[in-house]
């Protein structure tokens, strides 16, 4: 029965925690106080039907939604988001709902480099061993009489000297300036000095007694929208110790950042940005802390962060309103953020550390795509060569030494599970291959080797290849009646049975609906013709691109026949087509390592020109014709035709 104060208590299993809530709260709202994840790709506002729970005992008021079948409402599930209590409540948060380690794409390592140089993610790419922060051991002579330099100037003098630094771009605070005379003379004239690149200038971050000049430590981060990444790296030696991952937890509030945004902005008085930040920050904080703790360091000892993400995630940790990134004409708060202290924003390291942010280009291509580009030396390159980041959203970028074009295309959601009725991201029981035979029988890969409970984007776009090139869908997309009895009516339409219940690990089938179908191809779609109107803008052809670089974590994943087969890459040589990881992390990692490489993502950054594609009529009507089965113009993937009208199996 309700209660005097209309509060209820919600026990939620497996995790086991209880939590109180007001009348009128939702579900999917308690399990954010309770700290319990639940799925929610779209936000909580009902069009993802991914946070499913089951009521094992209460009272709900729950409205029907057609996201839940029949047997899913027979069996007490309900959708989390719409789903408000009506006395105490035990819910269970099934396998499918819950957030499972998955398969986080850390990074490629970098190339072999020279003495003195550190290796980018493409043979032969070096930049000079210059850390943004660095550590300087220097000897000074003491005064005399005949020599009365001051201390600060003869310190400075001596940097000077080492560096190249003229005299009025060094500067120290007051706490350095009052503990310097005693160091100085307590160390007998031989001391440390930890400098820092700060926006033009050289700060003196702090001073040591003696020689601890190989003592250097540093973060770089990848602020992802799905994961956060953090390398330690050693940066007297330019080596990485070790890396940590972890999913975002701002996903609670919706997968794509777009609902981000919208919780954020909308919710200004309960302080929705301060506690989107308030939750990166603290990713951070985690991911440091396992990496100190496991390599025998302190916080402390860290000295310097370096962060890369896009840029609605870069606002997001600096607690800047991302408001007018989704609203015309799409105006971030800034693009290029002079160096902080960490401190500043609650991150747990040396109280003086910078934290340099990698600079975006627009509203939405960020400073993943300017680091990425660099780490593969795009702006060095004489061929012309293509960059694409597939994650959450996709970043499309054309050019070489000479030029840089680029572009977004909303296209990732649908490859991480979004509208598609068994999608999930790549965790232990998602499909990630799949092969269909002639006789249409089925062998899949699962990750964790386990019974599937859902497919991924990489099994997502090799079931569209194989259901192409078995026959099952039509060059249109459309289920072909009769070809085989997978093919079944359902009360939404057509299907295809991928795994039969028993089969699987719900107890479920696993299918793959029209709908789906439809989803998956607008998002290839929508990759496909972003290429194309870059190179259409710059008066080129397919066939001029020489090298393709794919990046990202469902782009690190993808199987290259599958891809062109469905008409989302151009048809090229397989051979020209290179997978470089997380090359936002990588660009993170390279700019704190190297002055040189932190310059070249400056330069790339007011370098590359950005095209919006909501207002370009090139790219709707290329987006058209790609909504097709490799796309409706023959011309453009000829082999692919040809394959096609042999019946040759993609998956074969």
């Amino acid at each position: 029965m309700p209660k005097d104060n209309h509060t209820y208590k919600i026990h939620f299993l497996p995790e086991d925690k209880l939590v109180d809530i007001e009348e009128g709260i939702t579900v999917l709202e308690a399990a954010h106080k309770a700290e319990v994840y639940i799925s929610s790709i779209c936000g909580g506002v009902a069009t993802c039907g991914k946070c499913k729970v089951v009521v094992e005992e209460g009272r709900v008021d729950s409205p029907y939604t057609p996201l839940l079948a029949p047997e899913e409402v027979a069996k007490g599930y309900v959708l989390a988001c719409q789903t408000k209590a009506l006395s105490d409540l035990l819910i269970s948060v099934p396998p499918e709902t819950r957030l499972e380690e998955g398969q986080i794409l850390v990074t490629t390592e970098a190339k072999e480099a020279r003495p003195g140089m550190v290796g980018g993610l493409v043979p032969g790419l070096e930049y000079s061993h210059d850390p943004l922060v660095k550590k300087l051991y220097i000897e000074l002579a003491p005064p005399t009489m005949e020599d009365s330099l001051a201390d600060y100037e003869r310190l400075r003098l001596a940097i000077m000297l080492r560096e190249g630094i003229k005299l009025e771009c060094l500067v120290a605070e007051l706490g350095v300036l009052k503990a310097m005379p005693r160091l100085l003379r307590e160390s007998h004239w031989r001391l440390t000095a930890t400098l820092a690149d700060w926006a033009g200038t050289r700060e003196i971050l702090g001073l040591e007694p003696g020689d601890t000049a190989k003592n250097l430590w540093g973060v770089a981060v990848d602020v992802g929208t799905t994961t956060v990444v953090a390398q330690l790296l050693d940066m007297a030696s330019a080596r990485v110790i070790d890396t940590e991952a972890s999913y975002n937890s701002q996903m609670k509030w919706g997968e794509d950042y777009i609902q981000r945004i919208i919780y954020a902005t909308e919710r200004p008085t309960s302080g929705g940005l301060d506690e989107m930040q308030r939750t990166i920050v603290n990713d951070i904080n985690e991911l440091i802390s396992a990496l100190t703790l496991r390599n025998g360091l302190r916080p402390e000892e860290i000295m310097a962060l370096c962060c890369s993400g896009n840029t609605a995630m870069m606002h997001f940790l600096l607690g800047l309103d991302p408001t007018l990134i989704r609203k015309e004409p799409y105006i971030p708060t800034a693009n290029s953020i002079p160096p902080l202290r960490a401190r500043e924003l609650g991150i747990d390291i040396n109280k003086k550390a910078p934290l340099y942010c990698l600079p975006s280009v627009a509203a939405y291509v960020g400073g993943d795509i300017t680091g990425g580009a660099t780490a593969i030396g795009l702006d060095q390159q004489e061929a012309l060569c293509l960059f694409i980041d597939i994650g959450t959203n996709g970043e499309v970028v054309l050019g070489n030494k000479d030029w840089m074009v680029c572009c977004s295309a909303s296209a990732g959601p649908s490859f991480e599970g979004s509208g598609v009725r068994h999608g999930m991201r790549a965790a232990p029981g998602a499909i990630e291959r799949l092969k269909i035979t002639e006789d249409f029988q089925l062998s899949y890969k699962v990750i964790g080797n386990r019974n599937p409970r859902g497919i991924c984007g990489s099994g997502l776009l090799d079931s569209i290849s194989a259901l192409l090139c078995s026959g099952a869908i039509n060059k249109s997309g459309k289920f072909v009646r009769g070809t085989t009895p997978r093919v079944r009516e359902s009360e939404e339409g057509l299907e295809f049975l991928l795994v039969e219940g028993p089969k699987s690990a719900t107890g479920g089938d696993i299918v793959i609906t029209q709908a789906d179908i439809s989803n998956l191809i607008r998002s290839k779609a929508a990759i496909y013709a972003a290429i194309s109107t870059l190179l259409e803008a710059m008066h080129m052809k397919a066939t001029d691109i020489q090298r393709v670089y794919l990046a990202g974590g469902f782009g690190s994943y993808l199987d290259i026949h599958n891809t062109i087969t469905i008409g989302m890459l151009p048809e090229m040589p397989p051979e020209r087509i290179h997978f470089v990881g997380n090359s936002s992390l990588a660009g993170s990692r390279l700019s704190l390592l190297s002055r040189e490489a932190f310059s070249n993502v400056k330069e790339i950054a007011s370098k590359m020109t950005y095209f919006d594609l909501m207002a370009n009529p090139h790219f709707m009507e290329e987006f058209i014709s790609a909504n097709f089965l490799p796309h409706t113009n023959p011309d453009e993937f000829p082999t692919v035709y040809q394959e096609l009208s042999r019946g040759v199996k993609a998956m074969d």
